[in-house]
């Protein structure tokens, strides 16, 4: 355990909503990458783009499956502030020039909120099930952050 996590167990319903918060979280990164990839021309980002889009959609199977079996109602949608990104990311698309190098700073500023959710998470007292979950989910943030950063790195070398 680390210093700053609460060792208070957390009842079935603050489960529910640490899982629901990241529910919206993978859902937020599904929709988005999706986003990403539709508006870059380039193979290896649109190829990058639309792998992760897969494994929040993975990612979200799992919670749901862990909410269901904490006796919780999945929420529903992404958040307010995921739609305005993937709004953006199409303006930004849709601009042309530096666009790509534009929508991979999004993306990334993207990943890291997800990042940060799923720290905020493993702050808490989580059952051993669900933490493992949440474990190597946070872990494939942190992967998608890192190939995103690399990539945003990439394309400011050649702006």
């Amino acid at each position: 355990m680390t210093d700053n996590q609460d060792t208070t167990p957390l009842s079935n319903d603050e489960v529910v909503d640490v899982l629901n918060d990241l529910l919206e979280n993978t859902r937020d990164g599904s929709y988005g990458f999706q986003a990403c990839a539709e508006e870059v021309e380039s193979a290896p980002a649109k190829q990058l783009f639309l792998s992760r889009a897969d494994g929040c959609r993975q990612a979200e199977r799992e919670l749901l499956t862990l909410i269901a079996s904490y006796g919780g109602k999945p929420a529903e949608g992404g958040t307010a502030a995921g739609a305005l990104h993937r709004g953006w990311v199409h303006v930004k698309g849709s601009l042309g020039a530096d666009s790509e190098l534009a929508i991979l700073e999004s993306c990334e500023r993207g990943e890291d909120t997800a990042v940060a959710r799923y720290r905020k998470a493993l702050k808490q007292n989580l059952p051993a099930d669900v933490r493992s979950v949440v474990e190597r989910q946070a872990e494939g943030a942190q992967k998608n952050h890192d190939q995103i950063r690399d990539l945003r790195n990439a394309a400011r070398a050649k702006a």
